[in-house]
C-alpha cells in the first residue's frame, strides 16, 4: 500500500509540540515535565518534543510474544504474520435474534473460540449482569477457565487493573494476557486511561495503545489528517507507558480510525477506509518498529452477504499488509455485537486468506515434470502418489463451504453457509473447558475476583 507514512510522522511530532496533548492526570503531567516535556497552553496540556518521542520508541521491543497459558503463543512483530484475536461488544446474535451478552454467555463464547484453529486471542466482553467495574476482572476468570488461549481483556478501572495484575502473577511470570486503552480525542488522554496505564506498570503486561479518531468528528474528514492525529495520540500514550516501565511491549493502534457517514451519522468500519487505515497501521510500525493493530468489521446486523464482503475484503487486505494484531473474529453490528456463527465464518474466511497469500511454490517438486512424463498423455494424476503427497498442503479445504451437488444441497434443506456455520458453533462451545492451570491456580483466581465483586 502506497501510504507516505513520513508525512503523517512528520505531522504527528508537529500536533505533539502544537498544540500538545491534553493529560488529565497531575501526577504523569509532574513525571513527563520532569524527563523533558513542556507545558502547554491550558491546565495539564503537554507538548512532547521529538527526542522524548523517539527515546520511548527505541525503548519499546520490536517483538513479543502474546503468550497463551503455556508460555508459548503466537509472536508480533512490525514484519511477521497476523495474530487474529476475537472482538469486545455488548450482544450476542444467535438463533436468528440479537440480546445483552451476559456472564453465561462467556464460557461457551471462550470455548468456541478456543476450538477455532485461526483464533490466537481472545477478548474479554461487556457482560450485561455484571458490575460494570468488574467485568474485566470476571471476564479475565472465566475465559481463563475455559481456553488456554492469550487473552486481551477490557479495563473499566484502574482497580480492576490492580485485581488483574494480582491475577497474572497467580498463573504466571509471563504475558498471558494483555490490556489496551483508546484515548478519547482530539489530543487528549482522560485520567482514567492514564492511571490504568500507571496501575499496571512494571508487570510486563504487553499494552495496546490505541488511537481512534473519527474523521469529520473528533479527526479532519481527510484521512491523512485523521492519521495524524491518531498517531499523535498514540505517540503521546507510549511516552508515557515507556516512562511507567521501560521496555514495555507497546504495539501502535491506529486501525481503530473510523469515518463518519454524514447521511446517517453512524461510525463506520466496515468500509475501504478502514482497510487504508490499517495499513497506514502497518506502515507506521514498521517505521517505528514496533508491532500494529487494526480491525476487520462489518455493519451488518447478522451473518449474511454484507458481512460477508465487508469482512472478506477486511482480512484480505489486513493479512496482505501485516497488520500484527487483528481484531476480527465473530464481529458484527460496528464491533456491538459477536455471532457465533460468523466468527466461524471469520475463521473460514482467514483460511482462504492465508492459501491465497501464500502464493504458488514454483520448483522442480511442484512443477512435476517427471511425473507428467511419467503418467503420459490422457493419463491420471489421480492415484499418482505424488497427489497423495502434495493435495492437503496445496489445495484449501473449508469446513463451511459449499462444494457438493445441488442434489446434495437440496436433502440437506438447502442451507445457507451461516446455518451450517451456526450448528458448527454450537458443536464447538459445547466442547469441555480447557484452562492450562491447577485447581488451586483456578481457586485463587475466583477467590480474587468474588472479592473485587464483593468490595465493588
Amino acid at each position: 500500500m502506497n501510504i507516505d507514512v513520513e508525512q503523517i510522522n512528520e505531522a504527528a511530532l508537529a500536533l505533539l509540540q502544537e498544540p500538545g496533548v491534553r493529560m488529565e492526570h497531575d501526577e504523569i503531567c509532574t513525571m513527563l515535565l520532569s524527563h523533558g516535556a513542556r507545558e502547554g497552553n491550558g491546565t495539564n496540556v503537554i507538548r512532547f518534543p521529538r527526542p522524548l518521542v523517539e527515546d520511548a520508541l527505541s525503548r519499546c521491543p520490536s517483538s513479543f510474544t502474546l503468550a497463551d497459558r503455556f508460555g508459548g503463543g503466537k509472536t508480533v512483530s512490525p514484519d511477521g504474520e497476523s495474530a487474529i484475536w476475537s472482538v469486545p461488544g455488548m450482544n450476542i446474535y444467535e438463533n436468528g435474534a440479537a440480546r445483552p451478552f451476559t456472564s453465561a454467555d462467556l464460557p461457551r463464547w471462550a470455548r468456541l473460540l478456543h476450538r477455532l484453529p485461526n483464533v490466537d486471542g481472545i477478548f474479554s466482553y461487556a457482560m450485561d449482569d455484571v458490575p460494570p467495574k468488574a467485568r474485566d476482572v470476571v471476564g479475565l476468570k472465566i475465559i481463563s477457565a475455559n481456553s488456554t488461549k492469550h487473552i486481551r481483556v477490557f479495563c473499566f478501572s484502574p482497580e480492576g487493573a490492580e485485581v488483574m495484575t494480582r491475577m497474572k502473577a497467580v498463573v504466571g511470570n509471563f504475558p498471558w494476557f494483555s490490556i489496551g486503552f483508546t484515548a478519547h480525542g482530539p489530543l487528549r488522554w482522560t485520567n482514567l486511561a492514564l492511571e490504568i496505564f500507571r496501575k499496571t506498570a512494571g508487570a510486563g503486561i504487553p499494552v495496546t495503545v490505541n488511537g481512534e479518531p473519527m474523521a469529520g468528528v473528533s479527526g479532519p474528514v481527510t484521512l491523512a489528517g485523521s492519521c495524524a492525529v491518531g498517531t499523535a495520540e498514540i505517540l503521546a500514550g507510549i511516552v508515557v507507558n515507556q516512562l511507567l516501565e521501560p521496555g514495555r511491549p507497546c504495539i501502535f493502534n491506529l486501525g481503530l480510525a473510523h469515518t463518519f457517514d454524514m447521511r446517517t451519522a453512524i461510525a463506520v468500519t466496515g468500509g475501504p477506509e478502514n482497510a487504508l487505515y490499517a495499513g497506514a497501521a502497518a506502515e507506521l510500525g514498521r517505521l517505528y518498529a514496533i508491532p500494529s493493530s487494526s480491525w476487520v468489521s462489518t455493519e451488518s446486523m447478522l451473518p449474511d452477504s454484507q458481512a460477508a464482503l465487508e469482512k472478506m475484503f477486511g482480512f484480505a487486505t489486513h493479512l496482505r499488509e501485516r497488520v500484527s494484531v487483528v481484531w476480527s473474529v465473530g464481529q458484527l453490528e460496528s464491533e456491538m455485537t459477536v455471532s457465533p456463527a460468523q466468527a466461524v465464518l471469520d475463521d473460514e474466511m482467514i483460511a482462504f486468506t492465508r492459501r491465497y497469500l501464500r502464493g504458488m511454490e514454483v520448483s522442480d517438486e511442484t512443477l512435476a515434470i517427471d511425473i507428467v512424463r511419467e503418467t503420459g498423455i490422457a493419463g491420471s494424476f489421480l492415484e499418482h502418489p505424488h497427489t497423495m503427497q502434495h493435495f492437503r498442503s496445496e489445495l484449501f479445504e473449508p469446513t463451511v463451504l459449499f462444494r457438493r451437488r445441488r442434489l446434495d444441497w437440496l436433502a440437506q434443506g438447502c442451507p445457507a453457509a451461516a446455518d451450517t456455520a451456526e450448528k458448527k458453533a454450537q458443536q464447538l462451545a459445547d466442547g469441555d473447558p480447557q484452562s492450562g492451570m491447577s485447581d488451586e491456580q483456578q481457586r485463587e483466581l475466583e477467590r480474587l475476583a468474588d472479592a473485587f465483586v464483593r468490595k465493588l
